[in-house]
Formats: C-alpha cells, structure tokens, sequence
C-alpha cells in the first residue's frame, strides 16, 4: 500500500524504513529537505492515490495541531490521518471530531521501540473505528515485531495513546526500581562488582527483561556511571498517567513515586537519575547531561 509519512526523526525516519522493507510505497515529509522525498504536505498528499493514509509523528501539542489542521484541508472524504505521536488521548478525540466533519477517518496509535525498532519491530497500540483501522493494518503488520505479539487495537479513539500512556507509566517504576538496587549495590561495600551482578540477573531471574540488559549494557560503557550527570527530564506522559489516575481514583503509589524521583533528580546530582539517564539513553536514543 501508500503510506504518507510526516516527521522523520529518530523514529519517523527508522519508520519509513521498516515500512518500505516489507513492500510498501511510503513518501515522506520533514522540514528538514535533506530528509524528506517531498517539499510540502501538499505534494505530499498529491502524490498519494486514494483512499489516503497519512501518518504523522511530530512532537505532541501544537506541531500535532497545526499538521493535523493543515491535512483536514488537503486530504479527501474517506482518507485517514494516524496520530503516531504521544499526544494526550483527550486530543484524540478533539482530532477525530475536526477531521469527521470533513468525512476524513482518525486513528491515534501509541508506538515503542525506541531506537531498536528498525530491527526488532515497534510495538503498536491503536484505537478508533475498525473501518478506519483496517485501512492502515498492512502499516502495522509490517512495523510491529515478529510473531503473535506486539500490536493491539486497543478500542475507541484515544485507547491507543492511554495505552502508551501506561505503557511508559509502568517503564518509569521498573527504571525507578533497577536504578535504586543498583545504587544500594554500589553503596556497600561487600559487593565488589556490581556491573556483573546485575549482568548475572540476565538468565534464570524473575527480572530478566530488555529494561535489565539495556542496564548491563549502559554500564559496560561506563561502569559506575560517572560520567554522566544525576539528571532525568520526563515526556510528559509519568505525568498524564498520574492525573489519570487522581480522575479515576486509581492508586499508582510506584509509578508516582518514580516521578517524583525524576523531579527531584533537577535538584540534585542523583546516582539512582545516572541509571535512568543511561537506560533512557540506550533504548530510545535520548540525550544525557555529561559533567
């Protein structure tokens, strides 16, 4: 099938590339030219047959918006706009409302994979009409990983990013608790190799994961993480997660807590933030403060 894609970024562009790896025409759009096959949403639209399915993975908030704005006049009754991003699940359902009234379908889908994702897959969690969904299946097939898992039409419009939402909730407690074992570990003086503890945990553990190896090898760059500094920023969806909760009266007393973690790792120069600043670093890419 063809597939417009707009935004080419770390994940966008790994994006484009898993997809046209299983066959598929994709034309991509970006600000940056030397990125993008086309100049302007305008062509990019142009050069899509219809049905249309365009994919937009900008930042959430008001690059979202203004896209989405920008395609309700460009594309055609029966068309569909993907929202890949991590936008809020209430913008969903604002974007599905605006771009109904012109007869144009909306899909919201929560991606993770980080910067693995062109090889091992990205797991995808969508919401919105079946009609609507069915048209972008073969893009998900070809992006999710191999074998019977990895991809859900999670319900309406806005399942997908709650979804994600939890999602990265969940991820914000598991680094919260390695990075606490491994500062404990690095604390006493009875362990002598804490790198090669937590390598040990790799096989035969109840918490064996990606999460886990990703750890062992953030410190076989640097064994005690002395190079970076103490500092984890957060996406904003730690954040959504917990309002969610307070609305649905919903205890989250981990997932919480490592939040508030990540608000106090700006006051001060954290062992436990080094570890989340290596492991967000090794699975998605995103940038460390060195000292």
């Amino acid at each position: 099938m063809e597939l417009g894609l707009i935004g080419l970024g770390k994940m966008g562009g790994n994006m484009r590339e898993r997809i046209r790896r299983a066959g598929h025409t994709v034309v991509g759009y970006d600000r940056n030219p030397d990125l993008a096959d086309v100049h302007s949403l305008e062509e990019l639209v142009g050069a899509l047959k219809g049905p249309r399915v365009v994919w937009v993975m900008v930042p959430a908030g008001e690059a979202t918006q203004t896209t989405i704005d920008q395609l309700a006049e460009l594309l055609s009754p029966g068309d569909v706009v993907v929202d890949g991003g991590n936008s809020r699940w209430t913008d969903d359902e604002k974007h599905a409302e605006e771009l109904a009234a012109k007869g144009i379908g909306f899909v919201d889908c929560g991606v993770s994979g980080g910067v693995w994702g062109l090889e091992n897959g990205y797991a995808l969690m969508y919401g919105g009409d079946a009609e609507d969904v069915a048209k972008v299946q073969p893009v998900f097939d070809a992006l999710k990983p191999e074998g019977e898992f990895g991809a859900v039409h999670a319900g309406k419009v806005g399942a997908g990013h709650f979804a994600k939402m939890v999602h990265n909730g969940i991820e914000y407690a598991m680094m919260q608790a390695f990075a606490e074992g491994w500062e404990l570990l690095e604390a006493v003086d009875s362990v002598t190799d804490v790198r090669e503890v937590f390598r040990s945990w790799q096989e035969g553990t109840v918490i064996r994961s990606w999460l886990l190896d990703l750890a062992v090898r953030a410190l076989d760059d640097d064994e005690h993480l002395e190079k970076l500094r103490g500092y984890a920023a957060d996406s904003g969806e730690g954040r959504w997660t917990v309002e969610a909760a307070i609305d649905n009266a919903v205890p989250l007393p981990a997932i919480t807590a490592s939040l508030f973690a990540r608000f106090a790792s700006r006051q001060d120069d954290s062992p436990q933030m080094k570890m989340i600043a290596a492991l967000r670093n090794q699975f998605g890419g995103h940038a460390v403060e060195n000292k």
